[in-house]
């Protein structure tokens, strides 16, 4: 996100072999080399003037000319400074190697890293998709090469877990992958040739192709196991090369991929760490933390369990109210607040999760700033559409309920046995608020809102929190 923004991911997986990338020479003066990493293990090298002061619109020109980027599709992507503990979304304005020298004071400042962690770590310059760039836009985009450039991407977040995908969707994602790579026209031994070689987690996620172990791992057999997969990714992978007359191209392919990723809420999400409390199991037990990763985007919030790899909680905008709460002693934690419809025996009621993070205060920001975009977007479409909507004759909170199915009210969950399903049941959350002064179980009368920002009105204060920089 634009702004001040950052995003402290527990399981990024490429970064590691990204460090020390950008120069920190005391002469910047002079011509220097710098390395812009792209997903799929490439970079771009530039020889740049003046580094200590040159701007991402300057850097961004020389990158799009060196990977033949189009004009019409230059939105797509944006510069990111990224290390396994932070990475934030820059804007055309930002300077890269004076954030670079300021990397210490933001890990300080919104991670939970130790200080050896921090003394250590150093961010890369990435080229990568634009957080605000929609789906929709995706969709009409016909030039191979940026389409690889997103399919890169999405592909290292399939594999990594971010993206949480159900079976038929990471087994189909994974022979895509295989027939972009390989091509179509694998037989049985080379298939089997070519996985032994590259490994399963080359094209399946790294929690499925390794498995969880455990005793249950061990009494199935690991070879057993690999053996399902190898299978059913040879199967899916035989559907590409038979499902038509002639083999697919592979724009066909990468639009297919990209395509499924699309059926994803979370994809091309700025994501976030944080923790939100477990369930007590018993009276004795003491209280304990889940690790979450709290995904944002112009739809909506979703929270994924950073270990198990499945939603929580997937809300749209219109679905949530929020806000966020300062830490009143030394030791407590920054608190993301998120209400949202739920039945407690069978009565209305509001629920509420708390998400613990020094990030609380970026994420509330996020999400206003992008309520706020997705409302001007959807009413110049309008606009453009009929000529009858103008900024100023923005939808209702109803009239926007009524569009997503609401009515008022949260439509049915998908099945529980998907990823992408919420888990309420599973979260530990308070069930009643009482007009906002105080947090307490009431019986069963509907409570009023405990914010008083919700997604469903029209209008919302300035952003304060995302003016300079950007979380992604």
């Amino acid at each position: 996100m634009e702004g001040d923004g950052l995003n402290c991911p527990s399981d990024s997986s490429d970064n590691h072999s990204q460090r020390g990338s950008v120069a920190s020479s005391a002469t910047l003066s002079r011509a220097q080399d710098v390395l812009i990493y792209l997903f799929g293990d490439s970079a771009v090298h530039l020889s740049v003037e003046g580094l200590g002061s040159i701007t991402v619109q300057e850097l961004g020109r020389s990158v799009r000319e060196t990977l033949c980027i189009p004009e019409s599709t230059q939105d797509a992507f944006a510069f990111w400074l990224c290390s396994p503990l932070l990475e934030l979304q820059l804007k055309t304005r930002h300077q890269p190697y004076k954030l670079c020298r300021q990397w210490q004071d933001l890990l300080y400042r919104f991670t939970e890293a130790s200080e050896e962690d921090i003394s250590q770590d150093e961010p890369c310059l990435q080229y990568r998709r634009n957080v605000f760039y929609p789906k929709s836009k995706e969709l009409q985009i016909h030039d191979e090469g940026v389409l690889k450039l997103l399919y890169e991407e999405a592909k290292s977040n399939i594999l990594a877990g971010r993206y949480p995908c159900d079976p038929e969707h990471w087994v189909g994602l994974g022979a895509l992958s295989l027939a972009l790579e390989e091509g179509t026209a694998l037989d049985s031994q080379q298939f089997t040739t070519t996985i032994r070689e590259k490994k399963l987690s080359s094209f399946l996620p790294a929690h499925v192709a390794m498995g969880s172990g455990g005793l249950f791992s061990t009494l199935r057999g690991k070879s057993s196991r690999q053996s399902g997969l190898e299978q059913s990714l040879f199967e899916e992978y035989k559907k590409i090369s038979t499902s038509a007359g002639n083999p697919p191209e592979p724009m066909q392919l990468l639009h297919q991929y990209l395509n499924t990723c699309h059926n994803l809420p979370y994809y091309g999400c700025a994501f976030f760490f944080g923790e939100i409390d477990k369930p007590a199991q018993g009276i004795l037990q003491r209280a304990k933390r889940k690790a979450v990763n709290v995904g944002i985007c112009l739809e909506g919030v979703y929270v994924i369990d950073v270990k198990e790899k499945h939603v929580l909680l997937g809300l749209r905008f219109s679905e949530l109210s929020w806000d966020h709460s300062y830490p009143e002693e030394e030791g407590d934690s920054h608190i993301l607040w998120l209400e949202f419809d739920g039945e407690e025996d069978g009565t209305p009621v509001n629920k509420l999760l708390k998400i613990y993070s020094k990030q609380a205060e970026l994420m509330s920001g996020f999400i206003e700033f992008c309520v706020e975009l997705k409302s001007v977007s959807e009413a110049v479409a309008a606009a453009e559409t009929d000529g009858e909507v103008s900024l100023s004759q923005q939808p209702t909170g109803q009239e926007c309920s009524n569009k997503n199915g609401r009515g008022g009210r949260r439509g049915m969950l998908r099945r529980q046995s998907s990823v992408v399903s919420s888990r309420v049941h599973s979260l530990n959350t308070i069930s009643y608020v009482d007009n906002g002064k105080e947090i307490k179980r009431l019986k069963p009368k509907r409570a009023a809102s405990f914010f008083t920002r919700q997604a469903s009105a029209p209008a919302y204060s300035a952003v304060q929190v995302a003016e300079s920089l950007e979380q992604g």
